[in-house]
């Protein structure tokens, strides 16, 4: 099978005619795909080579899809065929739905109406209750999992999920299963999981369905993650007055630290979430927490929250449980800085630690790219739409602040070479980032201690002529080269700042 994604395009694979990319992630690509025996387009997820080294991980992987194959239910994505190719691939042949998923819908619309809310959750809370009764945990529930035709809701990306027999939340290879955006405490603390940490994420994709923004946002993983173990998000009627506080009663159990403390099914909690917004919460209690089972040093307990009877035991038992982690974090953190500049730790979607100045913040989009800027939300809504990308946000930074209309972006792509010529790369890079793209290169050099080609040029939006020079280098790594871009308003950018960040990467 070739290596670079796109050259698939027209291309046979296990018996599907590819036609298009419609998806891709840290371990996976989705295409659009012809199944000619049966007359039908598919959406055929070919997941990462590497993965398919671990025969553990394959043996699993085909056992567990052909499961879910076997699940009928409505709301879980059809699956057709689960299997690898000549090559040892792993595929998966699923039903193509041809809508938006809720990544995109909250991203273009903003916070869903109540109703729809109700409607959509309603849907993956059955969908995630019905594997779970075959013992099957998802473990990656997040929006862009959520896919919308119509009123009709699917939860897919089934084909990575784990028996709960299993342990922690690693494959063979030691790569992480999730997303930290919406992972549970237990997955962090990589503990035995069951279908609460489901619920768990459950509840921060609700949350942000609710608000339009995520329950933790933090400026790195090191950060985010301790966030998930040991604090408490802002209640959701406080940024959307029309909720009544019974929801925040009703997100706090869901999001407990500590899986005994949450709902029992999905289903009950978003049964419970419903009663909420409408007025109408049973006014029996929540039930008393379950006792808590003795378990190894990690952050536990209930909910946040002073002056109720019986929440004090819970909270010392956080406070104490949590005291190993807060001492594990604050080393981590501390030696990741130098005097001003911090450290970006690698990630699926950008695998290398590398310096940066610690007044800026890092975003990491999905499993796309990451990015460090002083102005991070705006160049992140650059960056993200790619080639037909508004510029409108980043273009009164370019003209009227340029000291800030700098950065790092980080993405790993096949289509990438590290042996491009100026006019290959100009081609390639026009396929990646936004803009008009003006390149001269390459320069052989290294980037840390890992060998890389040195390209500097300019990206120009066509519609205002507004211009970010660059300093670019494609990183020489398996499976896929990767680039890392630092990007400024000025002529060359070719600077201390830039100096220093390439000779702090670092490859995962």
């Amino acid at each position: 099978m070739p290596v670079n994604e796109r050259s698939l395009i027209g291309q046979e694979v296990a018996g599907y005619y590819i036609e298009d990319i419609v998806g891709k992630g840290g371990m996976a690509v989705v295409y659009l795909a012809l199944d000619p025996r049966l007359s039908r387009r598919v959406a055929l997820k070919i997941l990462n080579p590497v993965l398919s080294v671990d025969d553990r991980f394959r043996q699993r992987f085909i056992l567990e899809s052909r499961t879910v194959a076997s699940i009928e239910h409505p709301n879980i994505i059809p699956i057709y065929e689960a299997n690898a190719d000549a090559d040892g691939v792993l595929y998966i042949s699923m039903r193509y739905v041809d809508g938006l998923d809720l990544r995109r819908l909250i991203y273009d619309r903003g916070p869903l109406p109540l109703a729809q809310a109700n409607q959509i959750f309603t849907q993956v809370a059955a969908a995630l209750d019905a594997a779970h009764a075959h013992d099957l945990i998802h473990r990656d529930v997040k929006p862009a999992n959520i896919l919308l035709a119509g009123d009709h809701v699917y939860l897919t990306d089934f084909g990575i999920t784990k028996h709960r027999t299993s342990i922690s939340g690693l494959t063979q290879t030691d790569q992480f299963i999730g997303t930290p955006r919406y992972m549970s405490p237990e997955q962090i603390n990589k503990e035995h999981i069951d279908g609460r940490c489901d619920q768990y994420a459950l509840a921060c994709v609700v949350y942000e369905g609710l608000s339009g923004r995520l329950p933790f946002q933090r400026d790195n993983d090191i950060a985010l993650l301790w966030a998930h173990l040991a604090e408490q998000p802002t209640p959701l009627s406080q940024m959307r007055p029309e909720l009544p506080p019974e929801v925040d009663a009703v997100m706090e159990r869901a999001l407990a630290k500590s899986p005994e403390q949450r709902y029992p099914t999905c289903g009950a909690f978003v049964a419970a979430l419903r009663d909420a917004m409408s007025g109408h919460l049973d006014d029996r209690p929540l039930a008393a927490p379950l006792p808590v089972r003795p378990r190894r040093p990690a952050v536990r307990g209930g909910s946040g929250g002073t002056g109720r009877p019986g929440r004090l035991p819970i909270i010392a038992a956080t406070v104490t449980a949590a005291v190993a982690a807060l001492v594990l974090v604050v080393l981590l953190v501390l030696s990741q800085r130098g005097e001003s500049w911090a450290r970006y730790q690698a990630t699926t979607a950008a695998p290398v630690g590398f310096e940066y100045p610690a007044g800026w913040t890092v975003r990491t989009h999905e499993d796309l790219f990451a990015l460090a800027s002083p102005r991070a939300p705006e160049f992140e809504s650059m960056f993200v739409s790619g080639a037909g990308a508004d510029w409108t946000p980043v273009v009164p930074i370019i003209t009227d602040d340029p000291e800030n209309a700098t950065g790092v972006y980080v993405q790993v792509s096949d289509t990438l070479s590290t042996t491009a010529t100026d006019t290959q790369m100009k081609a390639m890079l026009e396929g990646l980032l936004p803009g008009k793209i003006d390149v001269s290169g390459p320069v052989t050099e290294q980037a840390g201690t890992s060998p890389a080609t040195r390209y500097t040029g300019s990206l120009t939006d066509r519609d205002s002529g507004a211009r970010l020079g660059f300093v670019g280098y494609v990183v020489d790594r398996k499976p896929k080269p990767m680039l890392l871009l630092y990007f400024c308003a000025r002529n060359t950018c070719d600077d201390a700042v830039q100096a220093r960040v390439r000779q702090s990467v670092r490859l995962s």
